[in-house]
C-alpha cells in the first residue's frame, strides 16, 4: 500500500513538474516573440518548430502569397514541395464583421485564414513578427491567434507642405505602418511653405516664386501615383490633403492673391479638386481632405458657398469629405467626416477621426509614449459607424536642415509602435491622468505599460537596426521631487536643497517634503497642455534626486534635458546662452559636482526663429552629456526653475549606450531614491 501511495505521489510530483516546465516554456515563447499591435486573442504554445523550406500554398490568395515568398527568400529560405506547409485560407472569421480579421494558427503546418487579401495581408504581418532564424534554419513559436481591430481607420500624416521629404523617406515609413496594421496614410500635401502636389493646369503653384522652403521640391503626378500604388500593394489607403483657406500663402503667391475672397480663387480651387479627383478613383482614394482649419479671418476667409460648391463636388465624384475639426462649419454640410484636433469634441452627427492630443512634434520620447500608451482613441473601446478610427500626426512645423532631420528630431518610430496598439487593440478605458507621467510604480496600469515596453525594446532591436528610434527601457527610472520653492522670480535662488539633502525642509513656515517615487526617463512637472502632472502651480523651483550604482568607476554618456522644445514655431522664449542649460537656470549635480551644459551652436535664438532648423536644442538629437560616475552609489540632484516666457516645465535624465543600432538601455547600472545610499 505504501510503495502504490509512493508511487501515484511521484507520478503527481512528475505531472506537475511538466506543466510547471511548459508553463515556464510558454511564458518564455511569449517574451521572446511579442506582437505589436497585441492580437485579440492569442495563446501560445509550448515549444518552437524549426525548417530548412518553406511550402506556400496560396489558394486564392496569389498575391499575397507572392509576398510571403518574397519575405523568405530575402532571409534565404526557398519554397520546396518538403518544406513546412504554409497555407492560406479564405475562410470567415467567426465573431467579428471586421473584413481585416485573420486567424493563424502554427502547429506542424503554418495556416492563416481570412476572408480578404487585407485580413491574410495582417496575419502575414503578424507572421514576419513571429519569424527568427538561427544556424541558417527558420524559426517559428507555436502559437494560435484570432484577431482583429477596434477601429477602422488606423492612420499616420505627414505634413510636407511645410517640409519636403522624399518619396524614398516616405515609402521607409509606410513600410513601417504596414507592418504594424496601419491602413492610412494622410498626405498634408499643401501649407505656407509650399504647394507639393504637381498641378499640371497651374504649374505655377511649384514655381520658386511661391515656395518658401525646399524650393523646386514638389510631388509629380508619377511621385503621387508611385505613393498610391506603394500603398495600395500594403492596403494603405491614401488621404490627400489640399488644405484650404487657410494655410494657404503659397497658393496665394503663385497667383498674386492678396486674400482668399477674391473673386479669382473659387474656380481655380475647383480646378485643382477635379484635377485631383481626374487623378484618382474612389475605390483606391474614398476620401479627399479639405482642411478648413486655422483660417485667419481678413487674409483667408471664403464664404461657404465656396466650401460647400467643393464639398459637392467631392461628395458627386463619389468621395466622403474630411474636414479638420475644429475648423470651418459650413451649415449645409451633414456628411462631412469632422478630423479632431487639440480637445476639439465631434460635431454632433457627422462621422470622426480622432487625431487629439498625439502630434508628435510636440512629444517626448519618453513622456510622449506613456500619452500614446494610455490615451483612448475615439475615448471609447472599439469603433462605431461614427468614430472611425484615428490618425497619428507628425506637424514639424519649423524649417528642417535635411529632410532626415523630421525623423531624428520627432520620435516616428516610436510613436508608431506605440499607438499601434491602441488603435489596433484598442483601450477599455481612458487614462488621461497618466497621459503626462507614468502611472505609481507597481499598480496595475504601471506592471502593463512596463511590460508592453519590453515588447517595445525587443522590436526595436530585431525591426529598427539603423533607424531612428529615440526610446529606451524607462521604468526602472527613479525619482525623489521636493517643491515647488518660490524663487520669487530669481531662477539662480538657492534653496537648502542645494546644500544638504533631508526628508523635509520648513521654509518661511512651509514644510516641505520629497515625494516618493516618480518613474522615467523624461518627469513633466507641469503639463504644456494641462493634462495632470505633479504640479499646478504657474512658478517655482523644483529639485530632483536619485541615486546610480555603477560596478566601477567610468564615463558615462547620459540623455540630459530641461523644459524641451515643440519641433512646431514654440522655441518659448530665446535660447539658452553659452553655460546656460536653459533661460530658466536649471542645474544638475553629479557627486555633488556641477555637471556643465552643451555648448550650444545656435544659442540666445529668439522665439520668432521658424525658419533656423532645429540642430541640437534637444537631448536626443545631440551628442549626449559625458559624465563620471565613481564605483558603487552616485548622488544625482537636479534644479528645475520655471516661470515667464518658459512654456515645459520638464527634465529628463537617463544613462544610455550609444551604439552603430542606436541609443540603448545601460544595464548595469540602477536606480535607487534612498537616501541611505549617499
Amino acid at each position: 500500500m505504501k510503495a502504490l501511495q509512493l508511487l501515484l505521489v511521484t507520478f503527481i510530483f512528475i505531472l506537475h513538474s511538466i506543466s510547471y516546465s511548459q508553463s515556464n516554456h510558454t511564458t518564455a515563447l511569449e517574451h521572446n516573440y511579442p506582437i505589436i499591435p497585441t492580437p485579440q486573442e492569442i495563446n501560445y504554445g509550448n515549444e518552437e518548430i524549426e525548417f530548412n523550406h518553406i511550402n506556400i500554398q496560396s489558394n486564392e490568395f496569389e498575391n499575397e502569397g507572392k509576398l510571403l515568398l518574397a519575405f523568405f527568400k530575402t532571409n534565404q529560405l526557398q519554397n520546396n514541395p518538403n518544406g513546412l506547409l504554409i497555407e492560406l485560407h479564405k475562410t470567415p472569421i467567426a465573431n467579428t464583421s471586421s473584413n481585416e480579421a485573420y486567424t493563424l494558427t502554427i502547429s506542424d503546418k503554418l495556416v492563416i485564414s481570412a476572408a480578404t487579401s487585407e485580413g491574410i495581408f495582417y496575419g502575414i504581418q503578424t507572421l514576419k513578427q513571429l519569424f527568427r532564424m538561427h544556424n541558417e534554419k527558420g524559426i517559428f513559436p507555436k502559437v494560435k491567434i484570432t484577431d482583429w481591430p477596434a477601429f477602422k481607420i488606423r492612420g499616420f500624416m505627414h505634413d510636407t507642405g511645410r517640409n519636403f521629404q522624399s518619396v524614398a523617406q516616405l515609402k521607409e515609413q509606410i513600410e513601417v505602418l504596414a507592418n504594424y496594421k496601419y491602413n492610412v496614410f494622410h498626405w498634408h500635401l499643401t501649407d505656407n511653405p509650399g504647394w507639393r502636389l504637381e498641378s499640371k493646369m497651374y504649374p505655377g503653384l511649384q514655381s520658386e516664386a511661391a515656395t518658401t522652403r525646399q524650393k523646386g521640391r514638389f510631388y509629380s503626378l508619377e511621385d503621387f501615383n508611385d505613393i498610391l500604388t506603394f500603398c495600395k500593394s500594403r492596403h494603405i489607403t491614401v488621404i490627400p490633403e489640399l488644405d484650404i483657406p487657410g494655410h494657404t500663402e503659397a497658393f496665394r503667391k503663385a497667383f498674386q492673391i492678396k486674400t482668399m475672397s477674391d473673386p479669382r480663387v473659387k474656380p481655380i480651387l475647383i480646378n485643382l479638386f477635379k484635377e485631383l479627383l481626374d487623378w484618382t478613383n474612389p475605390r483606391d482614394v474614398p476620401y479627399i481632405h479639405i482642411g478648413t482649419d486655422e483660417v485667419k479671418a481678413n487674409i483667408e476667409h471664403v464664404s461657404n458657398e465656396v466650401l460647400l460648391d467643393i464639398i459637392n463636388l467631392i461628395k458627386s465624384a463619389d468621395r466622403d469629405v474630411i474636414v479638420w475639426k475644429q475648423g470651418i462649419q459650413v451649415k449645409e454640410d451633414k456628411t462631412s467626416i469632422n478630423q479632431l484636433w487639440a480637445q476639439h469634441k465631434p460635431r454632433k452627427g457627422h462621422r470622426f477621426i480622432d487625431s487629439r492630443s498625439n502630434y508628435i512634434n510636440h512629444l517626448d520620447p519618453f513622456a510622449g509614449m506613456a500619452r500614446l500608451y494610455f490615451q483612448q482613441p475615439c475615448r471609447q473601446e472599439q469603433g462605431t459607424d461614427l468614430a472611425l478610427g484615428g490618425i497619428l500626426c507628425a506637424w514639424p512645423d519649423n524649417n528642417i536642415g535635411h529632410e532626415r532631420d523630421i525623423l531624428r528630431q520627432n520620435p516616428i518610430y516610436p510613436s508608431m509602435v506605440f499607438y499601434a496598439d491602441a488603435i489596433w487593440k484598442g483601450r477599455t478605458k481612458d487614462y488621461p491622468e497618466y497621459w503626462a507621467q507614468l502611472p505609481p510604480k507597481d499598480t496595475p496600469e504601471f506592471n502593463a505599460f512596463k511590460a508592453f515596453e519590453q515588447k517595445v525594446i525587443t522590436h526595436r532591436d530585431l525591426f529598427f537596426k539603423g533607424k531612428e528610434f529615440q526610446y529606451i527601457a524607462q521604468t526602472d527610472n527613479y525619482w525623489k521631487l521636493i517643491g515647488p520653492f518660490d524663487h520669487l522670480g530669481d531662477y539662480q535662488k538657492s534653496f537648502p536643497a542645494e546644500k544638504s539633502i533631508h526628508t523635509s525642509y520648513t521654509i518661511d513656515n512651509q514644510l516641505f517634503t520629497w515625494t516618493n517615487t516618480h518613474t522615467g526617463g523624461t518627469i513633466h512637472l507641469k503639463h504644456f497642455f494641462g493634462f495632470p502632472a505633479v504640479t499646478t502651480a504657474k512658478s517655482g523651483t523644483f529639485y530632483a534626486y536619485t541615486n546610480i550604482f555603477s560596478p566601477d568607476d567610468r564615463t558615462q554618456d547620459f540623455w540630459i534635458g530641461f523644459q524641451g522644445w515643440s519641433r512646431s514655431g514654440r522655441r518659448g522664449g530665446p535660447t539658452p546662452n553659452i553655460g546656460q542649460w536653459h533661460t530658466t537656470n536649471p542645474k544638475i549635480w553629479v557627486n555633488n559636482q556641477e555637471i556643465a551644459p552643451p555648448i550650444w551652436k545656435q544659442p540666445n535664438l529668439g522665439a520668432d526663429t521658424h525658419e533656423i532648423p532645429f540642430i541640437d536644442e534637444d537631448y536626443f538629437y545631440r551628442a549626449p552629456t559625458k559624465i563620471k560616475l565613481k564605483k558603487g552609489w552616485n548622488t544625482v540632484l537636479l534644479k528645475i526653475p520655471h516661470g515667464e516666457n518658459s512654456w515645459k516645465w520638464m527634465f529628463t535624465c537617463i544613462p544610455v549606450n550609444v551604439t552603430e543600432n542606436g541609443v540603448r538601455e545601460v544595464d548595469e547600472l540602477k536606480f535607487s531614491t534612498t537616501f541611505e545610499n549617499n
